[in-house]
Formats: C-alpha cells, sequence, structure tokens
C-alpha cells in the first residue's frame, strides 16, 4: 500500500538569542516570571527575512543538487508571510533550482505543518507525487507587540523541515484533522488597516481551554478509531504553545512518564508552525527514533484548527 516515510529532517534557529532576563527587565517583571508562566528561558528573533532563514535551513539539510532534484511537491506552513506573492514555497523552489513542481503556501495557524503532511499524504497516494518538501517557517518576532506581556513572552523566530517519500511498506498513518469556529476570537493575527501593520492578539485563558479539551478530545478519537492505544506510541510530538497546557494534555492523556511527550519550548519559544518539524529534527539528529517507532503529531492554534497524525517512522 502507499504510503509515506520519513526520510530527511532540518530545522535552524537565527542569530539572535533573546534570554528571560532581557525581557523581564524590559517587561518591568519580577525575576523568574517568565519561566514560572510558560516555561521559557529563551527565544530567537532575526533581522532577517523569511527567505533568508529558508536559505540557511536548504544549505544545512542538503548538500548537493542531487539530494533535491526529485522533489515533485514543496509546501510551506507558516502564519508570517513576508508578501503574498510569490509564496515561499514558490521562492524555496526557485533557490533548489527545480525547474518544475508543485509548491504553495497554507495558513492554517500553528496547526499547518500537520495540515501540510496530511495534504502530503493524500498527494502521494492518489497522484504521480513521490517525494515532498514540507517546510515550518516563522518570524514571529516581526509582529510582536514588545509591550504586549501575552505575546513577546512567548515567541520565537525558526523554520524546521521534513523531507517526505513514497513507500510501499506498510507504513501506519492515520490523521484526524479538524476546525472548530474561534468565535470569541482568542487568536488573531491580521492587518490593521490604518496603520498596514499585522497585529498579532492571545486570549491566554481561553486559548489555554481550548487547547488542553479539543486536543486531548483529538487524540482520543484517533486512536480509538486507529484501536491503538497510547502506550504504543512512542512520542507525542505537540505543537510547542506553553509549558503548561502540554503538561495538562499529558496529565488527560493519562501520560505518566513525561518522557514520551517530547518538548523543547524551555530553550526554543514557541515558534508556532515552525515547533513540530524542529523537534523531528531533534529526534532524529539524537537518534531517538527507529525504524517501526510510532509518534503522533499534535497541531493546534488559530482557526480554530486542531490535528493530529498517528504515523509509523
Amino acid at each position: 500500500m502507499e504510503n509515506i516515510k520519513i526520510t530527511k529532517t532540518g530545522a535552524y534557529l537565527p542569530e539572535i538569542e533573546i534570554q528571560n532576563e532581557q525581557l523581564e527587565k524590559q517587561l518591568n517583571l519580577e525575576p523568574g516570571y517568565i519561566k514560572k508562566r510558560t516555561g521559557i528561558t529563551k527565544r530567537y528573533y532575526t533581522n532577517n527575512t523569511q527567505e533568508d532563514l529558508a536559505e540557511k535551513l536548504l544549505k544545512k539539510m542538503f548538500k548537493t543538487p542531487e539530494e533535491t532534484k526529485d522533489i515533485d511537491l514543496i509546501i510551506t506552513a507558516t502564519t508570517t508571510p513576508n508578501y503574498f506573492m510569490p509564496g515561499i514555497a514558490n521562492i524555496v523552489q526557485k533557490k533548489l533550482q527545480i525547474e518544475k513542481c508543485i509548491s504553495f503556501d497554507i495558513l492554517a495557524g500553528c496547526s499547518g505543518f500537520i495540515n501540510a503532511i496530511d495534504i502530503v499524504q493524500k498527494y502521494i497516494k492518489t497522484s504521480n507525487i513521490k517525494k515532498a518538501l514540507v517546510i515550518g517557517i516563522e518570524q514571529l518576532s516581526k509582529f510582536v507587540n514588545k509591550e504586549d506581556i501575552s505575546t513577546c513572552i512567548l515567541l520565537s523566530d525558526g523554520i524546521g523541515a521534513v523531507l517526505l517519500e513514497k513507500t510501499n511498506e506498510p507504513k501506519t498513518y492515520y490523521s484526524n484533522i479538524q476546525a472548530l469556529q474561534d468565535t470569541k476570537q482568542i487568536l488573531t493575527s491580521k492587518i490593521e488597516t490604518q496603520k498596514n501593520e499585522l497585529k498579532l492578539t492571545m486570549n491566554g485563558i481561553e486559548i489555554y481551554k481550548y487547547a488542553v479539551t479539543e486536543t486531548v478530545k483529538n487524540i482520543k478519537q484517533l486512536l480509538k478509531e486507529t484501536n491503538q492505544n497510547i502506550e504504543e506510541i512512542k512520542y507525542i510530538i505537540p505543537h510547542q504553545s506553553n509549558l503548561k497546557i502540554i503538561k495538562s494534555i499529558a496529565t488527560r492523556l493519562g501520560i505518566k512518564d513525561m518522557n514520551k511527550m517530547c518538548i523543547n519550548i524551555e530553550k526554543i519559544g514557541n515558534t508556532f508552525c515552525a515547533s513540530i518539524p524542529i523537534i523531528l529534527d531533534e529526534l532524529y539528529q539524537n537518534k531517538q527514533l527507529k525504524t517501526g517507532d510510532k509518534i503522533i503529531l499534535l497541531g493546534y492554534g488559530g482557526g480554530l484548527n486542531t490535528g493530529s497524525i498517528l504515523m509509523e517512522v
């Protein structure tokens, strides 16, 4: 049966490291406030563009043109495009000197990377696509109000990617992707017409309520429909939103060993669409995954979009 497998991963964190102490002084907060509230100790900013981040990732991920010549599909998930045409996926295609392929960006909030993986799986099962590059990229520092405590202490820039290829091996793959109406506007990113500026807003309390209920329901439904149990899953790789949210999800899923939950928000911050591929790259670089391991990728955020994928590596 045709399915997908991960054959390569990559990630890049930009050059400017922002420690909690700097933000706590800037916002007149008590020492230790940020880590206590979010679990984060530092985050990364860049003065460059998304295109620059993409170029650094590609140089790090691919050593020769031979590795990229057969890529049929490029999908980029982001919430912070520099501009809308051409999309960052088109720019990546150009940087890789791929003359012809399918390439496009998607906007699905912090769940965008999950949506992109699922789109690739469906392309590979139903078309002639054999190899796809999926990228999560964010330049959130560009849109953060440096005086807004609800966002600036959380958000970080970064990029991560996976290369997916068609396989005839009997690999497990299931997805559960849904969207709820954000009737309360708890997470928005919109252009302020008068100022011609992009404004990012979060309602932390409502986001917490949504995240710790809908994600757990989503995963439980996924496991039920696939006749799997949580003990069979090697790792759950959640979007890195907030340490308290991730721990609450684990508790509600009955997970006692927190090593099953992949967490790196402390040292990286919340990178929206880039958070899951950055962790995937860490796992592969540290040789923590082996063939046959089952993992769950979990995305949730603006929309409100919630998605989980159970896949075998």
